[in-house]
């Protein structure tokens, strides 16, 4: 290499750097805020990813435009052209890979949707992508890759025979996210009588989240063959009751009222609740003690059932008190039998 064409070389590959920078800075802002715009965040996504690439891409381009002005044996530009060749196929394989799988279970920042349920569709296309990338590199660079397909196959029957459990479980997880009927954050119960928010479905188990710091795993085989109870499906919405005793010399309607009242208090001040919602109060049984009757409130999730069920009872308990409404205690009446002889006179000694 000459001075000259060092030279040359030098200021290709410090004018694609520069070029890189400008658009980056310049051009990328511009797309940002163009993306806050629109409806769809995967399109914050995309700019994202592309983003971080645009300096290596035109810095890689420099160096190749700067390496044809030098003169040198033709296997070394066709080393080069299959290293920035595959550089690109890399680069594009990265981002696409990061797009699809990111747009699995991306959260839409404006409406709260979430496009998928777990991150084992994520995974599969990353695994797909990276495979479709590595085949055209090993294409490029003038490898066959029919034998490697061929290979591939006959060693994938090898493959499935000894993991049976594994690709069980992957096709478990795969069954319950296409169907939709769980999905990330949905409260769901189990026939074994575990129940929890489910966290993700991946490739091998389900975990489910109880409480703040506690979390089940449920293998896909077992999960899918479960009796689930799905409080979040089809709607989120969830109607809950709450059972209350009054005294049987209750004036019903006047009951009936009050508690109407109360439960729509809670709709106007309480978010939790679902404000368009009719109060419905049923009276049950004639119990023991108390006149039974049910409370049904309607809530935006399940989750928001236990801070409204709590206020309702500390606001109906004071109201109650107000209108002079009586909650029983619970009254049982105990007889108890006295043997005959303990009973008769005892004779004069």
């Amino acid at each position: 290499m000459t001075f000259d064409e060092f030279i040359q070389f030098a200021i290709f590959t410090v004018s694609g750097f520069v070029i890189g920078i400008l658009i980056q800075k310049l051009l990328t802002p511009q797309l940002h805020r163009f993306a806050q715009k629109s409806k769809w965040a995967g399109d914050d996504l995309i700019i994202l990813v592309i983003s971080k690439w645009i300096i290596p891409w035109f810095t890689v381009l420099g160096i190749y435009l700067g390496w044809k002005r030098v003169e040198m044996d033709e296997k070394y530009h066709r080393w080069l052209e299959n290293g920035i060749t595959i550089f690109y196929i890399l680069s594009a394989t990265i981002i696409l890979s990061k797009v699809l799988s990111g747009l699995t279970a991306i959260r839409d920042a404006r409406s709260g949707k979430i496009s998928s349920s777990s991150s084992i569709i994520g995974n599969i296309v990353k695994v797909i992508v990276y495979c479709l990338g590595l085949l055209m590199i090993l294409q490029s660079v003038g490898i066959k890759i029919t034998p490697i397909l061929t290979a591939l196959g006959v060693g994938g029957l090898a493959v499935a025979l000894a993991l049976q459990d594994t690709l069980s479980n992957l096709f478990a997880g795969i069954q319950i996210v296409s169907t939709k009927k769980i999905n990330t954050g949905d409260y769901i119960k189990l026939d074994s009588g575990q129940e929890g928010f489910v966290e993700d479905v991946n490739w091998r188990y389900t975990s489910v989240r109880v409480g703040a710091n506690s979390i089940f795993i449920v293998p896909n085989s077992k999960m899918a063959s479960l009796i689930v109870t799905n409080f979040d499906y089809p709607n989120r919405e969830f109607v809950f009751d709450i059972p209350v005793g009054v005294d049987y010399n209750s004036n019903l309607d006047h009951v009936e009222r009050v508690t109407i009242e109360v439960i729509k208090e809670l709709q106007e001040t309480m978010e939790e609740c679902v404000p368009d919602f009719d109060p419905l109060i049923r009276f049950q049984q004639f119990g023991a003690s108390s006149i039974d009757l049910k409370a049904f409130i309607r809530v935006r999730d399940f989750s928001s059932q236990f801070i409204v069920k709590h206020e309702f009872i500390k606001r109906l308990k004071k109201r109650y008190e107000e209108e002079g409404i009586n909650i029983p205690y619970p009254v049982q009446t105990v007889f108890i039998n006295t043997p005959a002889e303990e009973n008769k006179k005892q004779p004069d000694q």
